[in-house]
């Protein structure tokens, strides 16, 4: 991990990936579901306060007539204000306006927790580098099925997309 930069409240969103009820109850590695929640739910206080947006970003299976149980966000997690985006692919971009939704409140990082590192989050980050933003990768708020998944996206695939820091690091200049 590097060192973490101080970040723009007015500029930077919080993207918190896929963090729903039957996603957290998965045997995750290399912390379980809850502790990335955890980390997650400070995250989002820290951006708050900063007045910074909060995205929560969940999956929906597309062509079902109804969703898997625990398909809804971690109760308490969203709050008033905060950008919910539902996506029907492995990213958050595709088909769902996040894109510009971010870039009408003059967005330009994107600092990033959630569940699967390697594939909601990666996949997510990737599309976000393609347009552009800037990108920190909040490595203990993230987990994957295995540790090797999380730890190839954290050491090889992250430092070369952005910046990889830890939730203590995360720092926002006063609003």
């Amino acid at each position: 991990m590097t060192a973490a930069p101080v970040l723009d409240p007015q500029r930077t969103a919080l993207v918190l990936v896929d963090l729903m009820e039957r996603i957290v109850a998965l045997p995750l590695e290399p912390r379980k579901g809850t502790e990335v929640l955890t980390s997650a739910e400070e995250l989002a206080r820290t951006f708050r306060t900063a007045g910074a947006p909060v995205v929560l970003v969940r999956v929906e299976r597309p062509s079902v007539a109804e969703q898997p149980p625990g398909s809804s966000l971690v109760p308490g997690l969203a709050a008033h204000g905060d950008l919910e985006v539902v996506k029907r692919t492995i990213g958050a971009f595709q088909g769902t306006g996040l894109d510009e939704r971010l870039r009408e409140r003059g967005v330009t990082t994107l600092v990033f927790g959630g569940i699967a590192t390697n594939l909601g989050v990666e996949s997510t980050a990737r599309a976000a580098g393609d347009l552009g933003y800037d990108l920190v990768f909040v490595e203990d708020a993230m987990a994957a099925l295995t540790a090797a998944e999380h730890e190839a996206s954290v050491r090889l695939d992250f430092p070369r997309l952005g910046t990889v820091v830890s939730a203590a690091d995360v720092r926002l200049t006063p609003a």
